[in-house]
Formats: structure tokens, C-alpha cells, sequence
């Protein structure tokens, strides 16, 4: 039987997957960022901050393939960010930043900024 409506079409069993992992990850997240203030990311890799930077990170892919699109990921990781302490925010910030830098952010976004060629 065809119901109203045209094709048969179902939703591919990905996005039930997606849905369950962002709300795993979403559930995960906050804990990790908290446990994260403080710890240093140069002694050694896969500090706190990198796990919690990661799970972040998977949150972002899960909600976007889950929803369909870069903006829906973004706005999960927004809302966990809202839900973490104002120090855990600095210290995931910082973390960025520092990776950012060390992976050649700064000289891959400088020629949009020509007028800052004495650094900012």
C-alpha cells in the first residue's frame, strides 16, 4: 500500500545512529569540559582538554549529519558551551587558540587582513 504523500522513502537508519551518538556525546560533554580546567596540553597528548575538545567536536558532526548541515552542529556545541562553567570555556578557548596557532592558522588567514602586515 502507498501512502498519501508519493514515494515510499524512509529515513536512512544513519540518522537514527547520529541522533543517538549527539545525544550521548551532548550527555558527555559538559563533565569533560569541567574536568578539563587546568589541565595542561604540553606534557603530553591526549590531555583532558583534547578529550573534551574532541567529544566536542564529534557532537558538532553528529547533530550537522543528524539535522543536515554545518549550523545545526555549531548551535549543539553552542548550547553545551552554555551549559559549562565560564573557566572551562577559557580553558577550551585557550586550548583552540593554541592549536590554532601551532597549525598554521594565523599565515593561512593573514592575506584576507593585508592591512595588519605589522601583526596584530
Amino acid at each position: 500500500m502507498q501512502l498519501p504523500g508519493g514515494s515510499e522513502k524512509r529515513r536512512e537508519s544513519g540518522y537514527f545512529v547520529a541522533a543517538e551518538e549527539a545525544g550521548r556525546l551532548a550527555d558527555d560533554v559538559v563533565p569533560l569540559l569541567e574536568q578539563a580546567v587546568g589541565v595542561s596540553w604540553y606534557e603530553s597528548g591526549g590531555s583532558e582538554i583534547d578529550r573534551a575538545a574532541l567529544a566536542l567536536c564529534r557532537l558538532r558532526r553528529a547533530r550537522a549529519g543528524e539535522r543536515g548541515g554545518p549550523s545545526q552542529g555549531d548551535e549543539a556545541v553552542r548550547l553545551a558551551l552554555d551549559e559549562v562553567s565560564a573557566a572551562a570555556v577559557v580553558w577550551l578557548a585557550s586550548r583552540a587558540i593554541s592549536f590554532m596557532d601551532e597549525s598554521g592558522f594565523p599565515e593561512a588567514v593573514e592575506r584576507w587582513f593585508p592591512e595588519d602586515e605589522a601583526g596584530v
